[in-house]
């Protein structure tokens, strides 16, 4: 976010809150005539990459709930983490070529034919 966007959410919003990541959510003061509803927003901290929104706070971003709310904790449940596609961290199957592995044979294989054998 540019410092006039940053300067023009602290000046025309109020800040609702932070979340693990970093992240500042704000609502703007105002309700927006077109929607009749207040405009809310993120102003990431890291970069342009959306999915650092936990699911609480994206919720509460799209007028889902009122509150963000708070997540059970629970022993089982994994904290949020981020899309990591495109990354060293992306899950890649086994026989991946970026995992190094062979594949298992399937019914597609085949072996190519040479004359004279």
């Amino acid at each position: 976010m540019s410092a006039l966007e940053l300067l023009s959410a602290r000046l025309f919003s109020r800040k609702v809150g932070v979340d693990s990541f970093g992240n500042a959510y704000f609502e703007s003061r105002r309700a927006v005539p077109v929607y009749n509803r207040t405009r809310r927003f993120v102003v990431l901290a890291k970069g342009m990459d959306s999915t650092a929104v936990p699911p609480e706070w994206h919720a509460w971003l799209h007028h889902t709930t009122a509150a963000p709310l708070e997540r059970p904790a629970y022993p089982w449940l994994a904290g949020h983490q981020p899309n990591r596609t495109g990354t060293a961290l992306a899950w890649r199957p086994k026989g991946h070529d970026y995992a190094g592995g062979q594949r298992r044979p399937t019914g597609g294989d085949y072996e190519a034919w040479t004359p004279g054998t």
